[in-house]
């Protein structure tokens, strides 16, 4: 298993260009493995083919390096699950200061109990998006989600967390443009601004890193409560 997914990630590294610092593919694949043996018990990933979490997890979350410089930064990875995209940033980034939130107690007593085997710090918070912030607001360089929820929700559930001149790393699929074009009041209610999509093709279809730019502080009034955010997104 961690030969094949050491193979997948080796070679994909190049195509994607990124490089990661001596003996961290070899972690990040340890990190990979120990997804697939929890999985068992657990339910963090329809991805269990060991090419496929290389390729579909690993590669994939290693994109936002080639976006955003995260070397001694502060980012929260906001509905972290299983550790996406945050572990595998911050094993390719060990400099980077990584907090990981999700609601789930047991995905994050999981992750709290496998990382330190590893050699991987990170800060945990159990709790909801929307709640956990009421201490922690624009507190971070960057702010960072996969596959939580449609941007326009998503964005006010991050936004809150990241200060200002910091940025929004929004993760996103092949309707991430179809998501952008309907976000334009939330990316302005919020503070933010538009400064990049970065596009990497992956398996056949394209995955996307929207780099949204904190240019004014997120009112105080934003999150809402997450039953009104989704029944009323901005």
């Amino acid at each position: 298993m961690m030969d094949a997914m050491l193979s997948a990630l080796r070679a994909g590294l190049p195509e994607l260009g990124v490089t990661v610092p001596a003996g961290a593919d070899e972690t990040l694949c340890r990190f990979g493995c120990e997804l697939i043996e929890q999985n068992k018990v657990m339910n963090l990933t329809a991805i269990t083919e060991p090419e496929a979490v290389a390729k579909l997890h690993l590669l994939d979350c290693l994109t936002v390096l080639k976006c955003a410089d995260l070397s001694g930064r502060k980012l929260i990875d906001v509905g972290c699950g299983a550790g996406f995209p945050g572990v595998p940033l911050k094993i390719g980034c060990p400099e980077l200061e990584l907090t990981l939130l999700d609601s789930l107690g047991k995905r994050m007593n999981w992750l709290e109990a496998t990382l330190p085997k590893l050699g991987v710090e990170a800060t945990y918070i159990t709790a909801r998006a929307e709640e956990a912030v009421a201490d922690r607001r624009e507190q971070y360089d960057f702010a960072t989600s996969r596959a939580v929820a449609r941007l326009n929700i998503l964005l006010e559930l991050t936004a809150p967390y990241v200060k200002v001149g910091g940025a929004v790393l929004a993760m996103k699929g092949a309707a991430g443009r179809e998501e952008l074009a309907e976000c334009k009041n939330a990316i302005r209610q919020l503070g933010l601004k538009l400064e990049q999509v970065h596009e990497f093709p992956m398996d056949g279809t394209n995955h996307m890193v929207i780099v949204l730019r904190k240019v004014a502080p997120t009112p105080a009034k934003y999150p809402r409560r997450y039953a009104k955010i989704k029944a009323s997104p901005l």
